[in-house]
């Protein structure tokens, strides 16, 4: 990445190949193929259209796979790590953190990370933006997808 620190309000993954490059095209191929089909018509412009609209969800299921693998590595990091820091009769409560949750906790230090739990635990940080702007000693990601 570009920026050489990380934090609350720049810690956004963007991968230019992807978000500035495939997807726009893709998208703009899809706009493309329905207007040529709407004005030119015949069945092998709808087929370019039915083309276009595969690509689209090709593009976006390949995403949100990828985010998936991304948050299951995550968990499994987190439960882990989670198990370290954590005494031995809160090993118990590592289950009841939500995945999103799990995904906010991973850029807290080690030495914060056992107080944050317990606030989220107890209901006090719900939501994963709340948890990651409660974390005052911030640790970069760059292996992000």
């Amino acid at each position: 990445m570009s920026e050489k620190t990380q934090s609350f309000k720049r810690h956004t993954a963007w991968s230019p190949m992807y978000h500035f490059v495939g997807t726009p095209i893709i998208l703009l191929n899809l706009v493309v193929q329905v207007r040529h089909a709407w004005y030119a018509g015949g069945r092998y412009a709808w087929w370019n259209v039915a083309l276009a609209i595969g690509l689209v969800g090709l593009a976006g299921s390949a995403r949100v796979m990828a985010l998936a693998v991304q948050d299951r590595l995550i968990r499994l990091e987190m439960r882990l790590k989670l198990r370290e820091l954590l005494p031995a009769s809160m090993h118990a409560d590592i289950g009841k953190l939500t995945v999103r949750q799990m995904v906010g906790l991973r850029f807290a230090s080690d030495a914060e990370l056992p107080e944050l739990v317990k606030r989220v635990l107890s209901g006090e940080l719900r939501e994963q933006k709340a948890i990651k702007a409660a974390i005052k000693d911030w640790q970069a990601d760059w292996q992000r997808a």
